[in-house]
């Protein structure tokens, strides 16, 4: 028996704000209904004698060395700023107030 009801899809619209129409409606039942499904046959397979997997093939450190590299002077990073002040970068107040 289907869980998803045209009726159910129309609901979950109304608590997302989506105005959808009846095709939508139509169309978003069928395809959530196959998710809902496919979701429970998964659920039926994880049990506690498959351990969990996050990544299908083992990996140790997947990150690069954390190496300084070169870095702009203070002059070279504000050289194109089209405001700065005080070795700054000025931009407008967002809050519209000056902090």
């Amino acid at each position: 028996m289907s869980e998803i009801t045209p009726d159910l899809v129309r609901h979950l619209g109304v608590l997302a704000r989506i105005q959808l129409s009846d095709e939508e409606v139509e169309r978003l039942t069928g395809q959530l209904d196959v998710i809902v499904d496919n979701i429970a046959k998964v659920s039926q397979v994880a049990t506690p004698e498959v351990p969990a997997t996050s990544h299908p093939i083992p990996m140790r450190n997947v990150f690069r060395p954390d190496v300084v590299g070169g870095t702009l002077t203070l002059e070279e990073a504000l050289q194109n700023a089209p405001d700065a002040s005080d070795d700054r970068f000025r931009v407008t107040a967002i809050l519209g107030e000056e902090q």
